[in-house]
């Protein structure tokens, strides 16, 4: 059980969690709920070296055991102590049964200095102080766990990150973590200049499946994971899941393949197009569905993936990085040429290899080394990576894979406009000699017309003439 001079936890299953008491005249007595709040309970998971509370619930951990007599709390949330808040209102004598304060703080852990709060450097709360965390031995499974006592989703990405300030670090044993106990249980302080860098999903994860790129879908909303029926998901909405989740493509899509719903199911139809790099991206639509018939919560499982580019404008491009060992490195590579890059552009279901090159990256940290006469992944495994610590870091550049609608609109749109244009040209053309065709006849006959009036004016001169030489 966790303890201070004033306040415990009894009956938790970790050091963070727990039936709170409090020490008052010398007697423990347990806490009304009606006398707790959130910001108290915040207090009191600070208190305790643990990380932010994640459950506040009466009868948790077990039922009154000694008289409760406490004050209710008035914990602003800065108090380093829970006897440092304010209180007020009477003694309160007893508390209604399973009423009493059970309180669960998340594990002591955070990650630092990345994009959201779900990726970063991971540092550990050790005796009040945060400290980086040793980046020895990690692999995707074993790192899987912190992602869970932050409240993310799957784990993404781990990897080392050289240190250039040196200083103490606090080092966790990956097969303790991995088997259970609490993490303060796990750790000791010591000395490396490598820390783990770790990223998790925000909002998706997979539970119960046989590896981290499968199991049963739960979406992230309101601070609660829900299941996500089968009827508002379908394989655009896979894709933008698998990508978000570092996987390959989704390889099978089915109800009840990883256990029954075990927690409301609560989403909105998702309607991805299939580009989205995250699932909360895409748009929803529809009435919120309360359940889910038995056996139609989405079970998903992505191909694995062992190659990928981050950091770039799009998918087939940025640096490379390339798993081996169960663990995600970027890439040393010297001498390759756009005959080994167009290998990964293929794998990647990218196009044409466009550049490759080196890039300088500070601080030095922990990379694969892969000579080019090694790339090949048509078995899916990299056997001849090897590790080492080096700051120069593969970027490559493949052209974007075809544009489906490019295509159609290439090889049946196109074909199409012309045709129209040739019928309507066709048509125009013909009502255009008709025309010509009826101003020539008219031409004909006015010249026609001119011809006898000329000759019918010529003949009247003519007798004109006669008729005056006869007067004459």
């Amino acid at each position: 059980d966790e303890n201070t001079d004033s306040v415990r936890l009894l009956n938790g299953s970790s050091l963070c969690s727990g039936r709170l008491q409090v020490k008052s005249n010398q007697k423990w007595s347990s806490v009304c709920e009606a006398d707790f709040d959130l910001q108290d309970a915040e207090v009191v998971c600070r208190e305790f070296s643990c990380g932010p509370p994640s459950v506040l619930q009466g009868a948790l951990y077990g039922e009154v055991e000694a008289p409760v007599c406490s004050k209710e709390f008035q914990c602003e949330g800065h108090e380093s102590a829970l006897l440092d808040c304010r209180s007020s209102g009477s003694a309160r004598n007893s508390c209604s049964p399973g009423k009493a304060v059970g309180l669960t703080c998340s594990e002591p852990v955070r990650l630092v200095r990345g994009a959201s709060r779900c990726a970063g450097t991971l540092e550990f709360n050790h005796q009040g102080n945060w400290r980086p965390v040793s980046g020895f031995g990690w692999t995707l499974k074993k790192a899987a766990a912190f992602c869970q006592h932050l409240g993310c989703g799957s784990v993404v990405f781990v990897g080392q990150r050289v240190n250039s300030l040196l200083g103490d670090n606090v080092n966790i044993n990956p097969d303790c973590v991995h088997s259970g106990p609490a993490l303060k249980e796990c750790a000791t302080l010591g000395f490396s200049i490598y820390n783990l860098d770790l990223k998790c999903s925000d909002s998706v994860r997979l539970l119960n499946g046989s590896s981290l790129c499968s199991g049963r879908l739960q979406v992230k909303s309101n601070q609660k994971w829900s299941s996500v029926c089968e009827a508002d998901f379908d394989l655009q909405d896979a894709e933008v899941v698998c990508r978000e989740l570092g996987c390959g493509p989704p390889s099978v899509l089915q109800g009840a393949l990883y256990g029954e719903v075990e927690a409301p199911v609560w989403s909105k139809e998702f309607q991805c197009e299939g580009h989205e790099s995250a699932l909360l991206d895409c748009r929803s639509s529809g009435s919120a569905r309360k359940s889910c018939s038995p056996g139609k919560a989405v079970g998903l499982t992505c191909s694995e993936s062992h190659v990928r580019l981050m950091g770039g404008a799009s998918r087939c491009a940025g640096t490379l990085e390339v798993k081996h060992l169960e663990e995600w490195r970027l890439v040393h590579g010297s001498d390759w040429t756009l005959k080994e890059a167009a290998v990964v552009c293929e794998h990647l279901g990218c196009g044409s290899a466009v550049y490759v090159g080196e890039r300088e990256e500070f601080p030095y940290r922990f990379v694969w080394e892969i000579k080019p006469d090694c790339v090949h992944f048509q078995s899916g495994q990299i056997e001849c990576a090897k590790s080492t610590v080096l700051s120069s870091i593969l970027d490559l550049t493949c052209s974007d894979p075809p544009d489906p609608t490019g295509f159609i609109i290439r090889a049946v749109i196109l074909p199409l406009i012309l045709l129209l244009e040739n019928v309507v040209l066709y048509f125009y053309c013909k009502a255009s000699r008709g025309r010509k065709l009826g101003r020539r006849e008219n031409i004909e006959l006015v010249d026609r017309n001119l011809g006898v009036g000329a000759a019918e004016g010529g003949l009247a001169e003519e007798e004109g003439v006669q008729g005056a030489e006869e007067n004459l």
